[in-house]
């Protein structure tokens, strides 16, 4: 990925659970810490069996400065996430989740409406957090499931902008992200929510075909996969992005990280 300086690194726990290193700041991504066969709960009755452990557990994290939350599923935030994360890091989420948040006792919990930002400053160094368009579904489906957000987060040092990433939370590839595009043109790294997923049959996040399209609408420096694999309910394994992405000539920019390593991530050079 070249040289990252101080600029950022990503801890790969599992499904889109990760762990961001931005400057001095730690922020934790949708908390899914049940192990192996265990299941969460997706609404209506429906529920999903985890096929993988996350690569590490709550009380081997780092502090936490923030909880980034694209919505409130229970491959998201689970039950072990409920019970053990620490109150005191705001959950910068959707007005939906945090309402649910505030009840359960995460009083810092902040949601934000589309295009809203948050801030939080120590130093000279500014983190960024702007909610973006994200759809989890077909238009009339989707107001089935949680309301989700996608996030642009952005790390300032004075100045200077020293990253810009793009988490795009549980979304198809529709027409309303064409404005992240037009707003952020120029992100350094696309965290990108895979999987596939099916539910009652109809897809709901992108698969490797769709996540390919949106790296071509988005055009990010670097991508890095997550949200793929681990549930029965991911029906497009990572495999098809990779394929995708190197059919359409985007090797250069894909950076695929297994669950407990970590990637560095770094401001883009072209």
């Amino acid at each position: 990925m070249g040289a990252a300086g101080d600029g950022g690194s990503l801890t790969f726990v599992g499904t889109a659970t990760t762990v961001l290193r931005l400057g001095g700041f730690t922020v934790l991504t949708d908390p899914n810490f049940v192990r192996r066969g265990e299941r969460v709960h997706l609404g209506y009755g429906l529920t999903a069996k985890r096929l993988s452990d996350p690569a590490l557990p709550i009380s081997e994290l780092p502090p936490l400065d923030a909880v980034l939350l694209s919505h409130l599923h229970g491959d998201h935030f689970d039950r072990v996430a409920k019970r053990d994360l620490p109150r005191e890091p705001p959950v910068v989420t959707t007005r939906h989740a945090a309402r649910r948040l505030q009840r359960w006792g995460f009083g810092a919990a902040t949601g934000l409406a589309t295009w809203d930002d948050w801030e939080l400053v120590r130093g000279d160094e500014r983190l960024r957090v702007t909610a973006v368009p994200a759809r989890h579904g077909p238009v009339g489906f989707h107001r089935l499931l949680p309301p989700v957000m996608g996030s642009i987060v952005d790390l300032e040092r004075g100045d200077l902008r020293v990253l810009r990433a793009y988490v795009t939370g549980d979304t198809l590839r529709v027409p309303e992200l064409r404005a992240i595009r037009e707003r952020f043109p120029d992100i350094d790294v696309m965290i990108t929510h895979l999987g596939g997923t099916r539910v009652l049959g109809v897809l709901v996040t992108m698969d490797g075909r769709q996540g390919t399209d949106l790296v071509e609408l988005i055009e990010p420096a670097t991508v890095v996969p997550v949200h793929y694999d681990d549930y029965r309910v991911f029906r497009s394994p990572l495999e098809h992005f990779v394929v995708e992405m190197r059919s359409r000539g985007h090797d250069d920019r894909l950076r695929t990280v297994a669950r407990g390593d970590t990637v560095e991530l770094a401001r883009r050079t072209r």
